[in-house]
C-alpha cells in the first residue's frame, strides 16, 4: 500500500497526527507512508521510522492557484491507495479527490461526500483518557483497523549524535548534572496563548524555590526581547538559577536539548506536545480560549498536569462564547488565581518526587 497523511497548521496538530503513521506502519509494515505539511513542522517528523517520505507544502505552493493545481497532479502520478486528510479543509480536500486513491479519508462536514468515501463526525465531548485530539485522530483509522488500537501516544525520534550534541552545549555551560533542569516555555504560540509575562516571572520564582534547579527559558532570537522581560521580573535569586543566553539554534536542537530536561512548565503548545511526545513530564497552563477536553493529553499519567480556567471558573464558560473568551483573554488571564496555581504546581512537584 501507498499511504499519504495529510497534516498542516501547527507543530502540535502534525506531531499528533503521526500516531496515524505509526500504527499504518505495524499493521501494514510493508507500505509506504507519506506525510504532508508546512515546512516548519518536518523537523518533529524526521528519523520517524513509520513514515518513509515527507512533503513539505510551501508557500509557493498554496499561494499560486498555478502551483496548486501543479501540486495536485504531482500527488496524484504518485498513485496512493490511501490518503488521510486530518487537517479537512477545501485545499486538503481537492488534494484528496483529485489523487485517486481507493480510500479518501477525513472529518464529516456538509460537503464530504464529494471529496471522500470516508468521513467520520469528530467526537465532541466523551470522557478520554487520552484527549479528544488523540481520539478524533484514531477515527481516522476506522477503514483500516477492527481491533482496539493501543499505540496512541506521538513519539520524536532522535539520533544519537543529536543527543550527545546537546550534552556537549549543556557542559560548555557549566550546568551542573547534579541539580533539576527545568525548561520552561515562557511564550505561547500565538499572543493570545501567552501567560502574562510578570505572572510567569513569579512561577519560576517559585519553581526555583521550591527545586533548587537550573532553568532554561524556551525561545528564539527575534522572541528575546519578551524573554528579557520575563527574566527581568524574576527575582535575583531566581535569575542566578536562569542560563538565559543558550537557546537552540534550530528545533532538532531544541528538542535533543529538551530530551535532556527533568520536566518543562509553561504555556500550553507544540512545546508541551512535545516534551510529551519525548516522555518528559509537563505542567501546562492553558490560554482560557483553548477548548481543554481537546488538548489535555495523557493526563491520566502522573507526570502531565496543567490548569485551565475551565477548571477553577466553569460558571465562566457558561455565560460566554469560547470567541468571547478568546477575544478578551487576558481579561480571563486575570482570572487565573496565581496562589491556587502555585499550590497545584507544589503538589505536582511533590507528586513527581514520589
Amino acid at each position: 500500500m501507498k499511504i499519504l497523511v495529510i497534516q498542516q497548521k501547527r507543530i502540535g496538530d502534525v506531531l499528533t497526527s503521526t500516531i496515524i503513521c505509526n500504527n499504518l506502519k505495524s499493521k501494514f509494515p510493508d507500505s509506504t507512508i507519506d506525510y504532508m505539511c508546512y515546512p516548519n513542522s518536518i523537523d518533529v517528523l524526521k528519523e520517524n521510522p513509520n513514515i518513509d517520505n515527507i512533503i513539505p507544502v510551501t508557500n509557493k505552493i498554496r499561494k499560486s492557484t498555478f502551483g496548486f493545481i501543479k501540486f495536485i497532479f504531482e500527488i496524484r502520478r504518485k498513485k496512493y491507495d490511501a490518503v488521510i486528510d486530518v487537517y479537512s479543509k477545501l485545499g486538503t480536500s481537492l488534494i484528496t479527490f483529485f489523487s485517486g486513491a481507493k480510500y479518501k479519508v477525513s472529518y464529516h462536514k456538509w460537503y464530504s461526500n464529494i471529496f471522500y468515501n470516508y468521513s467520520y463526525e469528530r467526537f465532541d465531548a466523551i470522557k478520554s483518557e487520552y484527549g479528544l485530539a488523540i481520539e478524533n485522530r484514531l477515527l481516522l483509522l476506522k477503514p483500516f483497523f477492527t481491533e482496539k488500537i493501543t499505540n496512541v501516544k506521538p513519539k520524536i525520534f532522535l539520533k544519537e549524535s543529536e543527543i550527545a550534541e546537546a550534552k556537549s552545549i549543556l557542559n560548555s555551560y557549566n550546568i551542573d548534572p547534579q541539580k533539576p533542569l527545568i525548561m520552561f516555555g515562557i511564550l505561547g504560540s500565538e499572543h493570545y496563548k501567552t501567560y502574562p509575562l510578570d505572572g510567569m516571572a513569579k512561577i519560576i520564582d517559585f519553581t526555583v524555590a521550591k527545586t533548587n534547579a537550573t532553568i532554561l527559558f524556551n525561545y528564539i532570537p527575534n522572541q528575546k526581547e519578551e524573554a528579557l522581560e520575563v527574566y527581568n521580573h524574576c527575582s535575583e535569586e531566581t535569575k542566578k538559577h536562569i542560563v538565559f543566553d543558550l537557546y537552540a539554534t534550530d528545533l532538532r536542537q531544541f528538542l535533543a536539548i529538551l530530551s535532556q530536561c527533568e520536566m518543562l512548565i509553561g504555556n500550553e503548545g507544540g512545546a508541551v506536545n512535545m516534551a510529551k511526545a519525548l516522555e518528559i513530564p509537563t505542567f501546562s497552563i492553558f490560554t482560557p480560549s483553548v477548548r481543554k477536553e481537546t488538548w489535555q493529553l495523557f493526563e491520566n499519567e502522573a507526570k502531565n498536569a496543567s490548569i485551565h480556567l475551565k477548571d477553577l471558573k466553569p460558571e465562566i464558560y457558561e455565560k460566554h462564547t469560547e470567541q468571547y473568551i478568546k477575544e478578551h483573554t487576558f481579561e480571563y488571564y486575570a482570572e487565573y488565581p496565581l496562589e491556587l496555581m502555585l499550590k497545584k504546581l507544589e503538589t505536582y512537584f511533590q507528586e513527581y518526587k514520589n
